[in-house]
């Protein structure tokens, strides 16, 4: 078989071997080679390939699809400007610690800084946005044996990086993959045998990982407060179980893992002062990423709180630059009995009834609303879901508005783009989500996201022909632009002449007729009853929901005044 060939194929073998189940291709002439030998390994069964016109889409399917099985996902794009449009994901990918593997096809050395065709400098080209950047050899003939080795090893490392096998910090690798012509296969015959074998009985070329000790937890404060903010579920559940064990109250983000555990509105508690000062933790360990609240940045920030971070990475999360300790996540304490002692159990009491009355007032507010919001949609479609479905957060107010209202609650996995927060890329991140989420025995998926985030990922909603189509329904609160802007500086009227061009930036659109013109079914709702009916239709499928954007700011500091009322009786 000619050199490029030879790569593709030991490339795709040695990724399927590694544990590789599904991967993304954007079509292009010189990533050929890959894009035909991931073909054929889907038409063995061996993997599931997806295929999308537009790169930045296939970039945040592939992380989505990442995101929810915790595996690599490779995601192969041609030469050019086509490897530009994966740095997003990458970012994202960085960030939030998602095995994403940027495949970019490229030209041979001798055609680079020529002006040939489709040619730019890729080496290098996410800088430190990756775990690692391998410009990868032209392949050459008669050097089988050699290259096979460089080839799989080279592959095996790329894996294990990207899943932070050996590091504890998962995150994106790039290979790039120059290739000289010809660039289709001479034969049919795909098998990689001969001097193109892998390891006997499908093994990688390389495995390995590291065992974590985990340190036990020191007495420390009694007025502990565990919070938990993006996470792999995995850690968010590991958390709330030690917050458990320990008596501790937990303040979690929705994305964490550790949410059912969570007390409800933790971000409005924090956010009454009075209340604060009364209950402030001394110590608060922290899991994962906080992102969400401004709240909890300041109590991390607080000189008078000992902060400890668990991360298993070389980097950590440090808000306020006021972390003492960083380690793995401790083993709880246990008493000579073998048992393991609780807090004050008041302590936990205390914020847990808290919640309960913030909660009550929340509700209060919402349920005399006269329309659907976002907040009012935000917590009645958590509620409303079955158990077992998917939920996908768009960032911008639908997270937030699930971190403040709605109900914590078990049975749901959820997930959001919390890394660099971006609303790009929503749409095709969801989808990926789904169709991993149905193919490992959940039920179905849904999204919330924001308007403008949905018409930023419009060509995450084009499938084309043969395409995997997911059980996915879409929640769209429409307030015809950025309405997040309206609540983030309050209290500013000289920039209201400019507030609706280049904050509220109105789109004007139909978004149900948005949707029905990409192939998704779409309908727009305006009530709580037709919201659950939509739900219950099934995807793929677009529900709009009308909101106004000067109404969902009134709403927020109606919500900030009836948790202060709340904590003040």
């Amino acid at each position: 078989m000619n050199p490029s060939t030879a790569l593709a194929r030991v490339l795709v073998d040695e990724l399927v071997r590694g544990g590789v189940t599904d991967a993304v291709v954007a079509p292009g002439s010189r990533s050929a080679p890959v894009a035909l030998a991931l073909a054929d390994a889907e038409r063995d069964g061996r993997l599931t390939l997806h295929v999308r016109i537009d790169e930045r889409t296939a970039a945040f399917l592939a992380l989505g699809l990442a995101k929810a099985s915790g595996r690599p996902v490779p995601v192969l794009t041609t030469s050019g400007t086509a490897t530009a449009h994966l740095h997003a994901a990458v970012l994202e990918a960085d960030a939030a610690g998602v095995p994403l593997l940027a495949l970019t096809a490229d030209r041979p050395p001798e055609l680079r800084d020529t002006g040939a065709n489709q040619t730019i400098a890729q080496p290098g080209l996410y800088g430190v946005a990756v775990r690692a950047a391998v410009d990868v050899g032209v392949p050459e003939a008669g050097r089988e044996e050699a290259q096979n080795r460089y080839w799989r090893s080279l592959v095996a490392k790329a894996l294990l990086t990207a899943r932070g096998a050996l590091s504890g910090d998962p995150g994106p690798v790039h290979l790039n993959l120059p290739f000289r012509e010809p660039l289709l296969p001479e034969d049919a015959d795909v098998r990689t045998a001969g001097p193109w074998s892998g390891r006997p009985d499908g093994a990688p070329w390389t495995d390995g990982s590291v065992a974590a000790v985990a340190r036990p937890l020191d007495t420390g404060p009694a007025r502990s407060l565990v919070v938990v903010g993006d996470a792999p579920p995995a850690l968010g559940r590991a958390a709330a179980e030690l917050a458990g064990a320990q008596g501790w109250p937990v303040v979690a983000e929705p994305s964490s893992g550790a949410w059912a555990s969570s007390v409800r509105g933790g971000a409005l508690l924090l956010g009454v002062p009075d209340w604060l000062a009364e209950h402030r933790p001394e110590r608060v360990l922290v899991v994962g990423r906080p992102t969400l609240s401004r709240p909890v940045s300041a109590l991390l920030a607080d000189p008078a709180v000992r902060v400890e971070t668990v991360s298993a990475a070389p980097r950590w999360p440090d808000a306020g630059r006021s972390t003492t300790w960083v380690g793995e996540l401790p083993a709880p304490r246990t008493a000579p009995g073998g048992t393991a002692p609780t807090a004050d159990p008041a302590w936990r009491a205390a914020w847990c009834a808290a919640a309960a009355r913030v909660g009550t007032a929340v509700d209060g507010v919402l349920d005399a609303l006269p329309a659907l919001t976002a907040g009012l949609l935000a917590r009645d479609l958590v509620g409303c879901l079955p158990d077992g479905a998917l939920l996908v957060l768009g960032s911008s107010t639908p997270v937030r508005d699930v971190d403040r209202l709605a109900v914590p609650r078990a049975g749901l996995t959820v997930l959001a783009n919390r890394g660099v927060a971006g609303i790009d890329g929503t749409v095709s991140t969801a989808v990926g989500a789904a169709l991993v989420h149905s193919r490992e025995g959940g039920r179905r998926g849904f999204a919330l996201l924001g308007d403008l985030t949905l018409l930023h990922d419009l060509q995450g909603l084009l499938m084309g022909e043969g395409e995997l189509r997911p059980d996915l329904t879409l929640v769209v609160p429409d307030n015809d632009g950025g309405g997040i802007f309206a609540q983030l500086e309050p209290g500013q009227p000289r920039y209201e002449a400019g507030y609706r061009r280049v904050f509220g930036t109105p789109h004007g659109r139909d978004l149900v007729a948005v949707a029905e013109a990409l192939g998704w079914p779409a309908e727009r709702v305006s009530t709580s009853t037709g919201l659950r009916d939509a739900l219950a239709a099934g995807g793929p499928r677009v529900v709009v929901v009308g909101t106004d954007q000067r109404a969902e700011a009134q709403v927020a500091a109606a919500l900030r005044s009836a948790a202060t009322e709340a904590l003040g009786s």
